[in-house]
């Protein structure tokens, strides 16, 4: 095999797809969440106290469903990956989303959890404190929230339970390459880099998503020949491509994303609600006429008002990176400048795919 040097551009064959056959599996389980703070299910839901009531069941406990009143308590859907080899006893980490009507998973721990693939076997086993990334706060109808606490991560929370190897497709002596990301200039070059590595004719590009390579046993077995071409390095074409996580206010994207020039005016209209509570109290309570008490009045009183500054701003010719660095400066949120970036690119001056999460 010829040595070639790495370029600090290029990538991985491993990074940048997959050969047929190799791929990970979606499992699901349904569980309960226990330890909230008077956040959990409220008892409207009875899947919560039916599950609940089964749990003291299993424990030897007799508590019918009517006994069960607590909101510490969430039923939760259980989300993972199992990766397309793996043995029993290793651990994944797994995303827990509430099914009732709880508010927030904060502070929760999720009892053990069997989690199904899609051939309904049972593969692991999840169970352990969450974290959920954000919180929901409510006091006297009024309320305060950070991201979505109704969902939660538990990293490295799932014991694998089932042993699963992946085997590659190799049909009439061909392995199949596919891309993450279809592109024929990758393709291309993927399939142009195999050849001057093993040798000419070995690997062509069959599409903008697959590169097949030719496999005839040779000196070296096929775990050891996939290695090989796993380590080879190719320059993969660059997409322009901006990625937002409107859930946590996230916008990741390439220096180079080029934009047209632009005229942005921003105003924002404040919205502020009041309410004062008053208590009309009688002279006296009680005394001759038992049935007088306190009378409480409430008034809400809901005001608009423009924002203190609205601003145009002129963006010449420039990449993603100095018109958020100018909104910043201008005071826009992350919120507002994803905003911002949607409509640019509904209004044609942002070169490049927006993907939301």
């Amino acid at each position: 095999m010829a040595m070639l040097t790495a370029r600090a551009d290029e990538a991985a064959l491993s990074g940048l797809g997959r050969f047929e056959g190799w791929r990970e599996n979606a499992l699901v389980g349904y569980g309960l969440v226990v330890g909230l703070s008077g956040t959990g299910d409220s008892r409207r839901s009875y899947v919560t106290r039916q599950t609940l009531g089964n749990i003291y069941a299993r424990l030897g406990l007799t508590v019918t469903e009517e006994d069960i009143s607590s909101r510490n308590v969430a039923v939760v859907l259980v989300a993972a990956t199992l990766p397309a080899s793996a043995n029993a006893g290793d651990r994944i980490s797994v995303t827990v989303s509430s099914a009732g009507d709880a508010r927030s998973l904060a502070g929760g721990i999720l009892l053990m959890t069997p989690l199904f693939g899609p051939d309904s076997a049972h593969y692991a086993i999840a169970q352990g404190p969450l974290l959920a990334g954000g919180y929901s706060f409510e006091a006297d109808l009024n309320q305060e929230q950070r991201n979505f606490p109704t969902t939660a991560r538990l990293e490295q929370g799932a014991t694998i339970e089932r042993s699963v190897d992946a085997t590659l497709s190799l049909e009439g002596g061909e392995l199949r390459f596919l891309l993450f990301d279809p592109s024929f200039s990758t393709a291309s070059r993927i399939a142009m880099r195999i050849n001057q590595a093993f040798g000419n004719d070995l690997a062509w590009a069959s599409g903008a998503d697959e590169v097949r390579i030719r496999y005839d046993g040779g000196d070296r077995g096929l775990t050891s020949f996939v290695a090989g071409i796993e380590s080879l390095r190719v320059e993969p074409e660059r997409v322009a491509r901006v990625v937002i996580n409107e859930r946590t206010g996230t916008i990741v994207a390439g220096a180079d994303v080029t934009l047209s020039s632009v005229v942005i005016s921003q105003g924002d209209l404040r919205v502020s609600v009041s309410t004062e509570n008053l208590a009309s109290q009688p002279a006296f309570i009680g005394g001759n006429n038992e049935n007088v008490s306190s009378l409480v009045i409430t008034n809400t009183k809901l005001t608009a008002q423009p924002g203190a500054s609205q601003t145009a701003t002129v963006f010449p010719n420039t990449t993603i990176a100095s018109l958020v660095e100018g909104l910043s400066a201008q005071g826009l949120d992350t919120r507002q400048i994803i905003a911002v970036l949607q409509a640019m690119k509904s209004a044609g001056a942002l070169h490049a795919e927006i993907l939301v999460q």
